[in-house]
């Protein structure tokens, strides 16, 4: 784990020092939404990872795990844009969450993603029809295995994926966020 934590000066300092050159740098903050504690990370790309949980040191630990050959800067304002979006599109939904994404998965991962981030607020799809749109021979479980590896929470919207019967199923950051952030997105 290349864990770095900087004076949270928004210039990826010295911590360069601790990778190797050409390794990924990823700055990175946690915050507190309405479904508990957020972290959001970036690349020079854009937001690689949102990940939502019940601890911040759990949220660190994950993102490590994700990108272990990144070095990962602690960097409230290199993040504090991004971070202060995601904090309020908890709040209100309605209103999109619009940030630059890095999306960093397989070519299927991605594709699924993609169609993902064209579902609406306030709308759901099923895992079966995910899959019909995503390729002619796609199964809902692939569908389902692309969500669960989804490191960008609420950005790229997994939550919006329900059973065919309309049931919830399992969700990356616990089944009952997903009920919250459907309950909201149809409210508003």
């Amino acid at each position: 784990m290349n864990l770095m934590i900087s004076n949270t000066n928004s210039r990826p300092a010295p911590a360069a020092k601790n990778a190797n050159p050409g390794t990924d740098i990823l700055s990175y903050a946690t915050g507190e939404c309405a479904l508990g504690p957020v972290l959001v990370a970036r690349s020079d790309r854009g937001v690689c990872a949102i990940l939502i949980g019940d601890k911040d040191e759990d949220l660190t630990d994950d993102l490590a795990n994700r990108f272990p050959e990144a070095g990962l800067i602690a960097n409230e304002i290199a993040v504090h844009d991004d971070l202060a979006k995601v904090i309020l599109f908890v709040k209100k939904p309605a209103d999109g969450l619009h940030l630059t994404l890095d999306m960093r998965g397989t070519p299927f991962q991605r594709r699924v993603w993609e169609k993902l981030c064209a579902i609406p607020a306030g709308k759901t799809t099923t895992y079966m029809e995910l899959a019909r749109h995503v390729g002619a021979r796609t199964s809902p479980r692939a569908v389902g295995a692309a969500c669960a590896a989804n490191p960008i929470a609420l950005a790229i919207p997994c939550h919006r994926v329900v059973r065919s019967d309309g049931d919830l199923a399992g969700y990356r950051w616990g089944i009952e966020r997903k009920r919250e952030l459907l309950r909201k997105e149809a409210i508003a």
